[in-house]
Protein backbone atom coordinates (compact mmCIF):
# COMPACT_ATOMS: atom_id res chain seq x y z
CA UNK A 1 0.00 0.00 0.00
CA UNK A 2 1.12 3.52 -0.69
CA UNK A 3 2.36 5.30 2.45
CA UNK A 4 0.18 8.33 1.68
CA UNK A 5 -2.96 6.20 1.75
CA UNK A 6 -2.40 5.39 5.43
CA UNK A 7 -2.72 8.96 6.74
CA UNK A 8 -5.42 10.62 4.68
CA UNK A 9 -6.07 14.25 5.62
CA UNK A 10 -9.55 14.51 4.15
CA UNK A 11 -11.99 11.68 3.50
CA UNK A 12 -14.43 13.81 1.50
CA UNK A 13 -15.30 13.00 -2.08
CA UNK A 14 -13.00 14.70 -4.60
CA UNK A 15 -15.92 15.36 -6.96
CA UNK A 16 -17.49 17.66 -4.37
CA UNK A 17 -14.29 19.67 -3.98
CA UNK A 18 -13.79 19.95 -7.74
CA UNK A 19 -17.42 21.00 -8.17
CA UNK A 20 -17.01 23.75 -5.58
CA UNK A 21 -13.84 24.92 -7.33
CA UNK A 22 -15.61 24.98 -10.69
CA UNK A 23 -18.57 26.94 -9.33
CA UNK A 24 -16.29 29.42 -7.56
CA UNK A 25 -14.18 30.09 -10.67
CA UNK A 26 -17.25 30.26 -12.91
CA UNK A 27 -18.90 32.72 -10.52
CA UNK A 28 -15.77 34.88 -10.47
CA UNK A 29 -15.55 35.16 -14.26
CA UNK A 30 -19.30 35.61 -14.59
CA UNK A 31 -19.15 38.51 -12.11
CA UNK A 32 -16.34 40.15 -14.08
CA UNK A 33 -18.36 39.69 -17.31
CA UNK A 34 -21.49 41.21 -15.74
CA UNK A 35 -19.53 44.20 -14.40
CA UNK A 36 -17.92 44.76 -17.80
CA UNK A 37 -21.31 44.53 -19.54
CA UNK A 38 -22.83 47.06 -17.14
CA UNK A 39 -19.92 49.46 -17.69
CA UNK A 40 -20.30 49.07 -21.45
CA UNK A 41 -24.03 49.79 -21.28
CA UNK A 42 -23.44 52.87 -19.12
CA UNK A 43 -20.73 54.15 -21.47
CA UNK A 44 -22.77 53.80 -24.64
Amino acid sequence: MNEFEKSVQSKRNDAIDSGIGFVASFGFFATIFIIATVIQLIGS
